[in-house]
């Protein structure tokens, strides 16, 4: 029978609450993104709470693929946070278990969630997203609700602009009122101006009844004679009066459902196999324009000679090339435009240009067919490589969440929801841009659809690394010494007074291992005492074995002196250098590839630079050494005789 351990399961019951709670707390958050892009589309329609509702319903199925990565990183390191800051990790390590055994029952259940994530990208989403955008659009057509205001004109009905001077909200009357009615255009607008009226809706929803009392109206006469007839017999416009009036006008405030056929075409609305089938039509499509194309230029004469005859065999389109002609004798063409009239080179020059410039154009209007198919078919092949890029961003970012939470040991809502913010956004602008990139046709597809993938994919490894050999990445000390060697800044060397001393110093043999320590060092420093040229850095550089030698030998020194129960012995041991083993002393070790370098001036002029004063700080260093052994050699010479002198 099947049983899951019990540490399993804990880490299952840690991670799994964490996940339901931040998966539907980041749906929420994107779905409030999108209320606030589409905000203008939902206000003032009147829509009902049902359809409102729906549509936020499919919108939230299609903001998965945003949420649910963001959910696996702010998860992932909740739990593992908790898990280091209560020591919890700590007891596993100790009991032998290590991260990745910690880890394999949530690798396995975000491997079936990347599962589940496909089949929701290729069966789910493509649904969701037909209603949403079916929705969204049927919401944009409908007419906004009727609410005029007042002291302001209301431009919300088609053809007409409203103004009304104030309203009485109990009975529904409103007062000074001013229509412009330009639905058979400005040029024959027809003015209405009423002291009161009131506003209604037909039964069926599609007029608005407009009842005016004690008005005029003014409207410009439409007749077929011109507008200079018109002054001249004095036809200019049409005054009425009435005390009561009655306007029909056209206003739809049903709400119309626009069909799933149109979306549903689209590229958004399609699984896996249909993408595939529609992007094999594209690529064929797209292969006859460009045939066409190429066939249009090749029919094309060259210089006024046709390069190629063709001719049909049944339905058969079939080009036979034409040989060239040749000539008795070759034509001096420069010649012949010469012996031309300043007129006739303009007419012969025009003439070639405008012929080039017709054919340039054609070919461009042409092209506008292949690169709209071009554009489909990327658009395809973006929402086909999306299908996958899901399932492995809900891998990368397990890997970049659980170990960063066990290196930071912080739970809680406090620094874990920061770094995850930062490192989402790092991903939505790699991903966005990598989008447009593909979009526009200046990558690949899947270059710029997978690039957010592969520039997450290393640090997930590298962090999951670190974790798991309890590497310390946040240590600044470890970074501030890497830098130190990189630049070759003075590291400074810290020692303490033991207060348990297994072997006690000897000075006799102190001496004697500074002495020699010393005499190294001269050796070292005479060998090297001028600054080595161009040519020489880069054919021999530093002996970096004797460079090894007087390090190791430094260490030994300063490893024996430790043990010294002198205050000042130890206080002088760190004003030791500690002598760092950099490329830069001897950057080439092969005299052939040092030659290469000397010739690369730009860049072996640099490296000379930056080696050079290395090799400078080196014998500072060295000599520092030379110092401090000096005084150590004092210090240690009088207390040996002071020893002698009790004896």
């Amino acid at each position: 029978m099947f049983k899951i351990k019990r540490l399993y399961l804990f880490v299952l019951q840690t991670f799994l609450p964490l996940f339901i709670m931040t998966f539907f707390i980041c749906l929420f958050i994107v779905l409030m993104q999108f209320l606030w892009r589409y905000i203008d589309d939902l206000v003032g329609k009147g829509l009902d709470v049902a359809v409102i509702g729906e549509l936020f319903f499919y919108a939230a199925l299609t903001m998965v693929p945003l949420a649910l990565p963001l959910a696996i990183l702010l998860a992932s390191l909740m739990a593992f946070g908790n898990l280091g800051e209560h020591l919890e990790l700590t007891a596993m390590k100790s009991a032998g278990v290590s991260l990745i055994k910690v880890m394999s029952p949530l690798i396995i259940f975000l491997a079936f969630v990347s599962v589940g994530a496909f089949f929701f990208q290729n069966d789910v989403l493509p649904k969701a997203q037909v209603k949403m955008w079916s929705l969204l659009f049927s919401m944009r057509q409908k007419s906004p609700e009727l609410d005029i205001p007042e002291g302001a004109f209301y431009d919300q009905i088609e053809g007409y602009n409203l103004y009304v001077k104030q309203k009485n909200r109990e009975n529904g009357m409103l007062y000074g009122m001013m229509i412009y009615d330009v639905s058979n255009g400005y040029g024959y607008a027809n003015i209405i101006v009423a002291d009161s009226g009131k506003l209604s809706m037909t039964t069926d929803k599609k007029h608005l009844v407009l009842q005016l009392y004690s008005g005029e109206s003014f409207e410009d006469l439409k007749d077929n004679s011109t507008a200079t007839s018109r002054r001249n017999t004095g036809m200019l416009y049409r005054r009425e009066s009435f005390s009561s009036k009655e306007i029909l006008i056209p206003f739809d405030a049903t709400f119309n459902r626009m069909g799933d056929e149109t979306m549903s075409n689209q590229y958004i609305g399609k699984n896996f196999s249909e993408l595939s089938h529609t992007i094999d039509s594209l690529t064929v499509r797209a292969d006859s324009i460009g045939s066409g194309l190429a066939d249009k230029l090749r029919d094309e004469p060259l210089c006024g000679v046709a390069q190629r005859k063709i001719s049909y065999e049944g339905n058969v389109r079939v080009a036979t090339p034409i040989p060239p002609v040749t000539l008795a004798k070759a034509i001096d063409v420069d010649s012949i435009i010469n012996s031309m009239s300043v007129n006739d080179k303009r007419n012969v020059i025009e003439s070639a240009r405008n012929k080039a410039e017709r054919l340039k154009q054609e070919m461009q209007f042409k092209g506008y067919a292949l690169e709209d198919n071009l554009a489909t078919m990327r658009r395809h092949e973006i929402e086909l490589q999306k299908k996958f890029t899901l399932s492995f961003a809900c891998l990368i970012f397990f890997f970049i969440g659980a170990p960063l939470g066990a290196i930071i040991r912080k739970g809680g809502l406090g620094v874990p929801i920061v770094i995850s913010v930062f490192l989402f956004i790092v991903y939505y602008i790699i991903d966005n841009t990598g989008y447009k990139l593909a979009r526009d046709g200046h990558w690949a597809v899947w270059e710029g659809i997978w690039l957010s993938s592969e520039v997450l994919l290393p640090l997930g490894i590298f962090l999951t690394y670190k974790a798991v050999n309890d590497s310390a990445v946040f240590n600044p000390d470890a970074y501030a010494n890497f830098f130190k060697r990189i630049t070759g800044q003075q590291q400074v060397r810290h020692i303490q007074m033991k207060d348990i001393v297994m072997e006690d110093v000897i000075p006799a043999v102190a001496v004697a291992k500074l002495e020699q320590l010393k005499t190294d060092c001269d050796n070292f420093l005479q060998r090297y005492s001028k600054r080595q040229n161009y040519v020489a850095y880069w054919t021999k550089g530093y002996d970096t074995g004797a460079i090894k030698e007087l390090t190791l030998e430094l260490e030994s020194v300063v490893g024996y002196l430790e043990n010294s129960r002198q205050v000042l012995v130890i206080n002088k041991l760190m004003d030791y250098p500690v002598l760092r083993s950099l490329l830069t002393y001897n950057p080439v070790g092969n005299k052939k590839v040092g030659w290469v370098l000397v010739c690369l001036l730009p860049i072996g002029l640099l490296g000379y630079v930056i080696g050079t004063m290395h090799q400078k700080n080196l014998k500072r260093d060295i000599r520092a050494v030379v110092k401090v052994s000096d005084e150590l050699l004092s210090f240690l010479v009088d207390e040996q005789q002071n020893e002698d002198k009790s004896k």
